[in-house]
């Protein structure tokens, strides 16, 4: 096998990627490890710290991405749920008045089919559609945060 005199950062960064996951102790690296390693690949300080940052920011974001999905697809859940209970008893009343199921099948159909479409929609997970979703869905959040947060202040206030 022929190696190469010198490699591209982003082959360095694969064959790292590939060395620590075979390493035999599976234990975590330290922070200060980190920085070692950021100090032997001559990385300067502020750049190590500015990506530890950005990688701690797509992780929040990534963490809020799946709470995100979670949430819809446990609302579509709940929806699905309501339909067939709905729709059994009034198929089931249709049956018992009319002996045929007859308006109460439009009812299915026409709820079924919006169901159908809500249901694509919650386990969508890109586009600009989905992104306004989890921008809207973020806001709501960290508003509601501040609500509670700012409720809780004002309570301990009030108890001293």
């Amino acid at each position: 096998m022929h190696y190469p005199e010198s490699y591209s950062s982003e082959d360095i960064q694969q064959i790292l990627q590939v060395a620590i996951a075979r390493r035999q102790n599976k234990e975590e690296l330290s922070r200060e490890q980190l920085w070692e390693i950021a100090s032997e690949l001559d990385i300067d300080r502020s750049s190590i710290e500015t990506a530890e940052r950005d990688w701690l920011e797509q992780k929040a974001i990534a963490q809020k991405r799946q709470e995100f999905n979670l949430y819809r697809r446990q609302t579509f859940q709940q929806r699905l749920t309501k339909y067939l209970i709905i729709n059994t008893f009034l198929v089931s009343f249709n049956l018992l008045l009319a002996g045929v199921a007859s308006w109460s099948l439009y009812v299915m159909l026409f709820w079924g089919l919006a169901l159908a479409l809500n249901g694509w929609k919650a386990y969508q997970t890109q586009g600009a559609d989905y992104e306004r979703a989890f921008q809207r869905w973020s806001f709501q959040n960290e508003v509601k945060q501040t609500f509670v947060s700012l409720w809780d202040k004002l309570q301990k206030a009030w108890q001293i």
